[in-house]
């Protein structure tokens, strides 16, 4: 009798250890659909391409008199390497947006959105609210530009203070 007791209770703690198993699809599904939309903004963003510092390029020229070359250094300003995101945007709180804004937060909730809007504000910009309906996140944008490259010369004193600022496009 003692050994059919002994082996109903190790059988109950085998089911009830079996039985609490934690759901690991589920987290499995929502690891792989954040994995999927980062990397749809990775391509989106071409990250490979992007170039803070202007292009330097040494050009070296000899005259008929001069036995040494002489090295002559051109920079170049271009912008059109510079990712930007693309996203269909709204405008819930501000004057509106230009052809590229300078986006320095993301928020799921709207009063986080509006609370760095408020600092941004105190701190002397035209801070403005978006929102993305496609993936339901408030976008706080700092400056916007009708130029890239006033955007992204924007964007990059912009990130001494918030240091993951991204331009985005209309």
């Amino acid at each position: 009798m003692k050994k059919f007791m002994v082996l109903g209770a190790a059988m109950c703690i085998a089911m009830a250890f079996t039985g609490c198993k934690s759901s690991e699809s589920a987290y499995k599904k929502a690891y792989e659909k954040a994995k999927s939309q980062e990397q749809t903004s990775t391509d989106n963003d071409d990250s490979s391409t992007q170039q803070d510092a202007p292009v330097v390029a040494p050009v070296e020229t000899q005259t008929q008199t001069q036995t040494q070359p002489v090295t002559e250094t051109r920079t170049v300003d271009n912008y059109d390497n510079e990712p930007v995101r693309r996203e269909n945007v709204s405008v819930v709180n501000g004057a509106g947006l230009k052809a590229y804004s300078v986006v320095v937060g993301s928020f799921g909730v709207k009063a986080n959105a509006e609370g760095l809007q408020q600092r941004l504000k105190n701190a002397g910009y035209d801070a403005q609210v978006a929102y993305n309906a496609g993936n339901n996140m408030y976008r706080v944008v700092a400056t916007t530009y009708d130029s890239k490259a006033s955007a992204v010369q924007s964007r990059n004193q912009l990130r001494a203070t918030y240091t993951d600022a991204w331009l985005l496009s209309k």
